[in-house]
């Protein structure tokens, strides 16, 4: 029987002002299948040139075209017409992100139902933005008008392709406000395919433009753009910190969900089937190529042991695969650099910590970016395994002594994006909570994120906020609005 033919290798443009145009300079890079090292696709290579370009039709758009007469209804309308052509190609969708990126194709689905969710919130969101009115001394009418802060620049990471993206332009169309948006360059696939649909999703042209290329060219021209009014990032801290000091110059808004290193906290009077799989379900998801991993598996000396053997067995269960087979649990990492980086912290685990299972390349794969499920124990806090972001799965289990240890353990990091308590009792848990210095505090699960609650961190995990009604705050500007309601002069002389 023969194989299935591959699909065809497509060559995508930017899509700016309404219009798939290529890119100035003419050039092109590849984009790999991370399963197979194969190259998928051919996207345009943007320079400042492009940018600019796309800026400014975001700028004319927002200042003198279609959009700032467009009413928060129609807004609501045009995202839940894009939400629909989401669901309906959910298929297409899922498997571009799942041949684009390496993850399971059950994961790759799920993901693809959450973009659409996320537009249709904030489609329901758009014409529910309100004002207040301030009592003021005086006889006079004092209020406030909630207005779109105008060109926002987004920049997406390629752990979670299409719904990052749905994270930042969702509310930033609901708000009102225009964009440019650039994928990550390992993978833009899904995002230029949506881009596709806007025009019969009703968008104007200029409203949402997007723009492909590399971090420190493309990305960095948006960061410093003088017609761009807000940044809103997701990835590294380090990358983070440079966002920050460029868009200093122009003094835009920024909002940033950057790295984590999230403590799983499990005590011995947890669940214990519930508990052993929501360490491993924490940290291996999605490849461990997860912000909020809860790869600090931090595990009360009482249970210490046996938890690990527990792990351990589980984990020796967990399927490596092709992405799009249904019963892959974990495919390859997203690119050869990342599978370096990984590589790299495997080999820096093996000396600071014991290792329970896995450490390198499974050997049943001859291609592909394959890395064990690997677990490291008696892993000191002060390890490079326990403080950097490895963003791979790989878990680092450290033993604590009592609720104490635990705090002051799962505290002592740069990083605050997330956190989790597993026990019965639920005055530990709400002490845990409230002690804990992150801004996602799970109690008895690992990583559950709806559109609905808020997403983001404390510390080196950034600022800002995503998602709910936080995320469409973030693109909203507060206008004080005083009217005078006295008929006599002021009388200042």
């Amino acid at each position: 029987m023969s194989s299935p033919a591959k699909p065809a290798v497509k060559t995508y443009q930017n899509y700016i002002n309404g219009q798939w145009v290529p890119a100035a300079n003419g050039e092109t890079f590849p984009v790999y299948d991370p399963s197979t090292e194969e190259v998928i696709a051919h996207v345009a290579s943007s320079s400042a040139a492009d940018v600019d370009k796309a800026a400014k039709a975001a700028r004319a758009a927002f200042d003198s075209g279609a959009w700032p007469a467009t009413t928060a209804q129609d807004r609501g309308r045009i995202l839940f017409k894009i939400a629909g052509k989401i669901r309906q190609n959910l298929p297409m969708l899922a498997e571009l992100e799942c041949r684009n990126t390496g993850k399971p194709i059950v994961e790759a689905e799920y993901d693809i139902g959450d973009v659409a969710t996320c537009f249709e919130y904030y489609g329901g969101l758009a014409n529910k933005v309100t004002g207040n009115v301030m009592p003021v001394p005086a006889n006079a009418l004092s209020f406030t008008l909630r207005e779109p802060v105008g060109v926002a620049g987004q920049i997406i990471p390629w752990n979670y392709p299409l719904l990052m993206a749905a994270w930042k332009l969702a509310p930033a169309i609901a708000a009102g406000c225009t964009c440019v948006l650039k994928p990550a360059e390992q993978t833009p696939l899904t995002a230029m395919e949506f881009a596709s649909w806007l025009e019969e999703a009703g968008v104007p042209p200029g409203v949402v433009n997007i723009v492909n290329g590399a971090g420190e060219i493309s990305g960095a021209a948006l960061v410093a753009h003088p017609q761009v009014d807000k940044i809103a990032f997701t990835g590294s801290a380090a990358v983070g910190k440079l966002i920050v000091k460029s868009a200093a110059d122009t003094l835009k808004r920024v909002t940033l969900e950057l790295g984590g290193k999230s403590p799983n906290i499990f005590f011995a009077d947890a669940d214990w089937e519930a508990a052993v799989d929501g360490a491993l379900f924490g940290v291996f998801i999605n490849q461990g190529e997860v912000c909020s991993a809860g790869s600090r598996v931090l595990v009360e000396k009482k249970i210490y042991p046996k938890f690990v053997e527990a792990m351990t067995e589980k984990a020796k269960r967990i399927k490596l695969g092709p992405p799009l087979e249904r019963d892959t649990k974990m495919g390859p990492l997203v690119s050869k650099e990342q599978y370096d980086r990984v590589s790299t912290y495997l080999e820096v685990g093996k000396k600071e910590a014991k290792t329970a299972i896995g450490g390198g390349r499974p050997k049943t794969f001859e291609k592909g970016y394959y890395v064990e499920p690997t677990i490291f124990y008696d892993v000191d806090n002060s390890a490079r395994i326990a403080r950097e972001e490895i963003f791979g799965p790989v878990a680092s289990v450290i033993p604590f002594e009592h609720e104490a240890d635990a705090i002051r353990i799962a505290n002592d990091t740069p990083y605050g994006l997330a956190g989790a308590v597993w026990t019965r009792d639920i005055y530990k848990a709400f002490r845990i909570v409230k002690s804990m210095r992150a801004g996602i505090i799970w109690v008895n699960h690992m990583q559950p994120t709806y559109v609905e609650a808020p997403w983001g961190g404390y510390k080196q995990s950034g600022f800002g906020r995503e998602l709910g009604p936080w995320g469409l705050e973030e693109y909203l500007e507060t206008k004080q609005v005083f009217v005078n309601l006295d008929e006599t002069p002021i009388g200042w002389y």
